[in-house]
């Protein structure tokens, strides 16, 4: 369980920089002061120019629990005003602000306010994953594997942000499940395509059987998911979203 106290502006050290995917860089920090963080909680980044001039964006975290390491995942917006400098320019030993540990209502907990006792399913979309990351390794970490789901829809296999860490986890008996919308794995069993409401419903438990259902991903992907859920029989209740858009 993390203590949580009133987020703060603090300044990292940039530790690794690992290539994610062909578009995306994993971000690794050291936070002296960081009290830590809940599974599915995001911060905020904020960049200074030299001219005075601030940019703030609202980052996932893909870490949890009480250490000052923080993992990152970003990927390249080319319209963006942070992440080009984040996957581009950044460099281990470089400083970086940050705001955080930011969200109560898209964590999980294993135990108190926020824990769940029946089943969850995880839904994300591209880097949508990486919250869900957090909250899937924390469930393993307690002992709850059993009770979760886990579904990534991405354009390829070498746009699966964390791919390493699901395929671990699913050896380890979570169950995972992936839809490619362009192209899939020779020998992968259905075609590439979007996900639909019919894919939604073939992938995930019955709704009665659902305690909380977290969806993350870009905003058009978000709404499309969450409408299909309702549409499917889940009560709205039990969904928990957070979108995202341009960086």
């Amino acid at each position: 369980m993390v203590t949580r106290i009133r987020p703060a502006w603090l300044t990292g050290t940039v530790t690794e920089i690992l290539d994610e995917t062909p578009t995306a860089k994993r971000i690794v920090l050291d936070v002296p002061g960081w009290p830590g963080n809940d599974a599915g909680s995001h911060l905020d980044i904020r960049l200074t120019a030299p001219d005075g001039y601030q940019a703030s964006r609202s980052y996932s975290i893909a870490s949890y629990g009480p250490s000052s390491r923080v993992v990152l995942a970003v990927d390249t917006i080319p319209t963006g005003e942070v992440s080009p400098f984040l996957t581009q320019e950044l460099r281990v030993g470089d400083p970086l602000e940050v705001h955080g540990p930011l969200g109560a209502y898209f964590v999980w907990k294993p135990q108190g306010f926020g824990a769940t006792t029946g089943a969850v399913q995880l839904i994300g979309g591209g880097s949508g994953i990486v919250p869900l990351i957090a909250i899937a390794e924390s469930a393993a970490e307690a002992g709850r594997m059993a009770d979760f789901r886990l579904l990534s829809s991405v354009r390829t296999p070498v746009d699966q942000f964390f791919d390493a860490e699901l395929t671990a986890l699913a050896a380890s008996g979570l169950r995972v499940d992936r839809v490619y919308t362009r192209s899939a794995p020779d020998g992968w069993p259905s075609t590439p395509g979007r996900l639909t409401k019919d894919t939604l419903a073939f992938a995930i438990p019955d709704p009665a059987t659902l305690e909380r259902t977290y969806v993350c991903g870009p905003t058009p992907f978000v709404e499309a998911v969450a409408s299909w859920l309702i549409e499917l029989g889940h009560q709205p209740g039990t969904i928990r979203t957070e979108r995202f858009g341009g960086a």
